[in-house]
C-alpha cells in the first residue's frame, strides 16, 4: 500500500485518547485499555447517577451475586475468541510487505518524493528474521513531547500515559490494524465469549508477577474494577467502558469472567481496562480515593508497581522517565516463557519544545521524533539530518479541534459556534502552519473511515455570514466600543473569552491566528498558554472558555460517546444533544457494520451543525527515526497504536 495514501477500513472499540501531539494535547490496545464513553442518560442532578468530580455521570455499580461456575458453563455455548502473541498480526501484515530495495540503499535515500518515502518505509517497518539481528542490550531513547500527569494506570487519559502503561501494564486482550480483537497468548491461556454476547470468560497464565513478586491474579482484575466504578475516585477516561459491565466475578485465582449489561457491538472493548494490584491498594484505598496524596501511595507516585515487560527505574519530572527490561517476565529458570522484549532499557525523553526535539535527533541523543510540517520540508532535507537518521510519512485519524465550552454563554448558542468556523480563515492555517500536509478537519470521523459521513464540507472564511449569526444570536456592539456585547442574566457583558492552548508553536501559532480573525468582527480574544499537565486539569474540571485539543481515534465510533454524550467522563466542553445520545446507544446496539455506519454517519452530521468543536487539521504521520531503529508502522491510531505498537519497535544490532 502505498504509504503517502492511508486508507482504513474497520474497528472495534478502544479508547480515544487525548493525544499531547507537536500542536498540543490529543487524545488515544491495549494493547492499549480501552474506553467507550458514559452510558447513562440522565442529567448531572439525576438521583439515578452518579456525579464525579468533574461532572461526569455514570451508572452506580449495583452488587451482583453471578452463578456458579459450573451453571455458566453448562449454559453459555462458548464461543472460543482467537489467541496471538503480541508481535503476530504485525507478521501478518508484513508477509506480503517486505522491503522494496535493500536497507543499505533505504538508507542511503532522501525522502523527497513518495516513492522514496514507500522504499524508506517498507524497510523501517520490518520485524527481525533472526534474534541476531536484534541489539538486545540496546537502550531505546524515546522522545515524549508533554510529561505524564500519573503513572497510576488507572488515571491514564493522554497518549503519552498509553505509551507507558503499553510497556508497564498487563492486558487481556488486543487488536490488530483492522481493528480485529484477540486475546494476548502472554498473559491468558484462553478466551470465550458467551452465545449471547452477554459474558466473556478468561483463564490467566500462572506466570505472570507483578514487579514485586507478587503474582498477577483474577482479583486484581475485580478490585481494579470495583476501584474505576468507584464514585469517590476520580477516573478521567477508562469508567466509560467498565460502567458497561454489569458485574466481574473472579471464580478462582486464573478464572475470570466479564458479565455485561448489554449484547453490545463494543463488549470486547469493555473488557480491556488497566489494572492495578489489590494487595498494595486494597486497605489503603479507603484512606486515600486520589490513589497519591498520602504517605503510603506517595511512594508508588514516581515507581508504581509494574507486571508488564518493563518496570520504573526512575523518574525526573518534566525530564525523563526510565524503564527497565524484567528478565523474571519474559523467562523463568532460565527458560524463555514469553516474547523477549527488544530494549534492555527505554529512556523516554520529555522534550516540550519541538525545535529542541529535532536538534537532540540531529545529535544521536533520542531515536524518535515527531516532526511538524515546517521541519518536514525544511529543516530535515540536509546531510547533518540524514547523517544519522532518516524520515517516513504516512496518515492517521488523529484530529485538531478547538472545544467550546457551551456552558458558558458565548458559546451556549449553535450560532456563535458557526459564527467562529466562518470567521476563521482555515486556508491560510493549513497553508502557512501546516505546508498544505494536513487535511482540513471534517469532523469527529476521518474520511476515510467506514463510519464517517461524506456530506461535511469545509468551511471557507465568510465575515459576512459570521457577523449575521452573531447580531442573530444578539451578540452586537450596543455600546459602540468596538467589540461585541450580550445582556445576560440582567448584566452586559463584552464578548471576550480566554483560549487556552499548550506552549508548542504551533498551538499558539493557530492560537494567535484565531485571536486575529475574530477581533475583525468585534470579538476580543485572549490566549493563554500553559503545560499540558495543567490543561488536562482544567479540562476535566471544565474551567476554560475555549481550548485547543485534539483526539487520537479509538478503534471503534461507540469511544466518542465518551467525548460528545451527555455527561460523557470526557466531554470537556459539556455539550448536550438527545439525538446524538440515542444513536450512540443504537449504534451499540448494532452488529452489522452497514447499519451501525448510519447510525454513526448522522452523529457526524449533527456534530458538524452543532459546531460543539470548531475542527481544524487531521495530523499527519510524519516521524524522524534513527536509522538503526526498525518495526515502525503506521497506523490510523498513530505508530504505536494497535498490536504491536510499541512493543514491535527494535534497533540493528
Amino acid at each position: 500500500m502505498n504509504s503517502w495514501m492511508w486508507s482504513y477500513v474497520g474497528r472495534a472499540s478502544s479508547l480515544s485518547l487525548l493525544v499531547l501531539a507537536l500542536l498540543i494535547p490529543v487524545v488515544g490496545c491495549f494493547e492499549r485499555p480501552t474506553s467507550n464513553a458514559p452510558a447513562a442518560k440522565e442529567s448531572a442532578d439525576s438521583d439515578s447517577g452518579n456525579e464525579t468530580e468533574n461532572n461526569e455521570v455514570f451508572e452506580e455499580l449495583v452488587k451482583y451475586d453471578p452463578p456458579s461456575l459450573d451453571e455458566i458453563d453448562a449454559s453459555a455455548n462458548w464461543v472460543d475468541r482467537p489467541l496471538k502473541e503480541v508481535r503476530d498480526p504485525l507478521v501478518e501484515r508484513l508477509k506480503d510487505s517486505p522491503p522494496l530495495v535493500p536497507a543499505e540503499e533505504a538508507m542511503s535515500l532522501k525522502n523527497d518524493s513518495p516513492e522514496a518515502n514507500d522504499k524508506i518505509y517498507s524497510v523501517m517497518r520490518q520485524l527481525p528474521e533472526s534474534d541476531e539481528q536484534v541489539d538486545a542490550d540496546a537502550t531505546w531513547v524515546h522522545f515524549l513531547n508533554g510529561d505524564l500527569k500519573s503513572l497510576n494506570p488507572l488515571m491514564i487519559s493522554a497518549s503519552v500515559e498509553m505509551e507507558l502503561l503499553d510497556l508497564t501494564g498487563v492486558a487481556l486482550i488486543g487488536f490488530d490494524a483492522d481493528f480485529n480483537w484477540f486475546g494476548l497468548k502472554s498473559t491468558i491461556k484462553s478466551w470465550q465469549t458467551s452465545e449471547d454476547q452477554m459474558m466473556d470468560k478468561f483463564v490467566l497464565r500462572d506466570d505472570l508477577y507483578w514487579s514485586d513478586g507478587e503474582p498477577v491474579t483474577a482479583h486484581d482484575f475485580v478490585f481494579s474494577f470495583q476501584t474505576i466504578m468507584n464514585p469517590k475516585v476520580t477516573i478521567p477516561a477508562v469508567r466509560s467502558s467498565t460502567q458497561k459491565l454489569k458485574w466481574v466475578e473472579a471464580y478462582d485465582d486464573h478464572t475470570l469472567v466479564f458479565f455485561h449489561k448489554k449484547p453490545l457491538a463494543s463488549n470486547s472493548g469493555n473488557i480491556s481496562y488497566p489494572v492495578v494490584p489489590e494487595h498494595i491498594y486494597k486497605d489503603s484505598l479507603a484512606d486515600d480515593y486520589t490513589m497519591e496524596n498520602s504517605k503510603y501511595h506517595q511512594q508508588f507516585i514516581n515507581k508504581p508497581l509494574t507486571c508488564g515487560p518493563y518496570e520504573y527505574k526512575s523518574r525526573a519530572r518534566g525530564q525523563n522517565i526510565i524503564l527497565t527490561r524484567r528478565d523474571d517476565y519474559w523467562q523463568k529458570d532460565g527458560k524463555q516463557i514469553r516474547e523477549k522484549p527488544y530494549f534492555k532499557e527505554i529512556r523516554c525523553e520529555v522534550i516540550t519544545d519541538p525545535n529542541t526535539a529535532l536538534l537532540t535527533l540531529k545529535t544521536g541523543d533520542i531515536d524518535d521524533c515527531r516532526l511538524n510540517a515546517e521541519q518536514w520540508l525544511t529543516q530535515t532535507d540536509n546531510a547533518d539530518f540524514y547523517e544519522k537518521n532518516t524520515k517516513v510519512r504516512g496518515m492517521e485519524w488523529t484530529e485538531f479541534h478547538i472545544v467550546w465550552n457551551v456552558k458558558r454563554p458565548y458559546f451556549e448558542d449553535k450560532n456563535v459556534r458557526k459564527a467562529m468556523a466562518f470567521a476563521f480563515d482555515h486556508q491560510e492555517m493549513l497553508s502557512s502552519i501546516h505546508y498544505n500536509l494536513a487535511p482540513a478537519g471534517l469532523g469527529a470521523f476521518h474520511p476515510t473511515g467506514w463510519m464517517a459521513s461524506d456530506k461535511p464540507k469545509a468551511y471557507e472564511r465568510n465575515l459576512d455570514a459570521a457577523e449575521d449569526l452573531l447580531d442573530e444570536a444578539g451578540w452586537d456592539d450596543s455600546d459602540g466600543d468596538g467589540i461585541r456585547d450580550k445582556e445576560v442574566n440582567g448584566r452586559l457583558i463584552p464578548f471576550r473569552f480566554t483560549l487556552l492552548s499548550s506552549t508548542t508553536p504551533n498551538s499558539i501559532k493557530i492560537c494567535t491566528q484565531m485571536k486575529s480573525n475574530l477581533d475583525q468582527i468585534g470579538i476580543q480574544v485572549d490566549v493563554k498558554p500553559m503545560e499540558f499537565t495543567v490543561l488536562q486539569d482544567k479540562s476535566l474540571k471544565h474551567q476554560f472558555d475555549a481550548m485547543i485539543a485534539g483526539w487520537g481515534s479509538g478503534a471503534d465510533p461507540s469511544t466518542l460517546e465518551n467525548v460528545f454524550g451527555t455527561g460523557g467522563g470526557r466531554n470537556y466542553g459539556e455539550y448536550s444533544n438527545t439525538r446524538v445520545d440515542k444513536l450512540f446507544e443504537q449504534g451499540e446496539l448494532e452488529f452489522d457494520r452497514e447499519k451501525r455506519a448510519e447510525y454513526y454517519s448522522e452523529i457526524h452530521e449533527i456534530l458538524w451543525d452543532d459546531q460543539p468543536y470548531l475542527w481544524l487539521f487531521y495530523r499527519p504521520t510524519l516521524y524522524g527515526l534513527n536509522k538503526e531503529i526498525r518495526g515502525f508502522n503506521f497506523s490510523p491510531r498513530d505508530p504505536f497504536g494497535v498490536s504491536p505498537g510499541i512493543h514491535g519497535i527494535w534497533k540493528m544490532n
